[in-house]
């Protein structure tokens, strides 16, 4: 991510002329963001298994049509990171969804505890859990869902996340404790 407060007043400043039709606002943005983007993509990538048809290039691309399409009031940098690491976690969800993966095993046969230890959930079913375990967690505390996507998806800092939600940062870090120990725990359950 771009660091420093003129890097930073520099985008919003773009994304405002972007939303004012500005007309090389937006390629200058592709420009700007596009490497941040890419690397935020790969890391959600990271974790899916070899031969997947989404790739890092792929998924930025199509995040960037939906942005696009969108009618979106842009506060700032952060705002707009946090909303492109929604949509590509989204598209990563629809798309695991589309494989038509069999959630929690399906008919799969039942195996020890040992055996279970070796033999990990795919990392798409994995990532359907993690989905379904956050849209509980935001439908009892939005707040604490907001701030795991902001910073553990969408890869902004501590600050720039209680920027965002106008909390402070104190607050940010005891609400990741509470929603990771919430997410852990849910998990586990599944």
């Amino acid at each position: 991510m771009e660091s420093g407060n003129a890097s930073a007043r520099d985008l919003t400043v773009l994304l405002h002329a972007w939303r004012e039709g500005q007309p090389d606002a937006r390629e200058e943005l592709v420009r700007r963001v596009y490497p941040q983007l890419r690397s935020l993509a790969s890391r959600y990538l990271s974790s899916e298994k070899p031969g997947h048809t989404l790739n890092a290039t792929g998924l930025v691309h199509e995040a960037f049509l939906k942005i696009v399409g969108a009618d979106i009031s842009w506060a700032d940098r952060a705002h707009f990171f946090a909303i492109s690491a929604r949509v590509m976690r989204q598209i990563l969800v629809d798309h695991a969804k589309s494989h038509g993966r069999v959630k929690r095993g399906g008919a799969a046969p039942k195996l020890s505890l040992e055996d279970a230890v070796v033999i990990a959930p795919a990392p798409e079913e994995r990532l359907l859990d993690l989905d379904e375990a956050l849209h509980e967690l935001a439908a009892i505390d939005s707040r604490k869902a907001q701030l795991v996507e902001m910073v553990y998806f969408g890869g902004l800092s501590q600050a720039e996340a209680a920027e965002v939600l106008g909390v402070s940062e104190a607050t940010v870090q005891r609400d990741l404790r509470l929603a990771k120990a919430w997410l852990y725990r849910a998990l586990n359950e599944k």
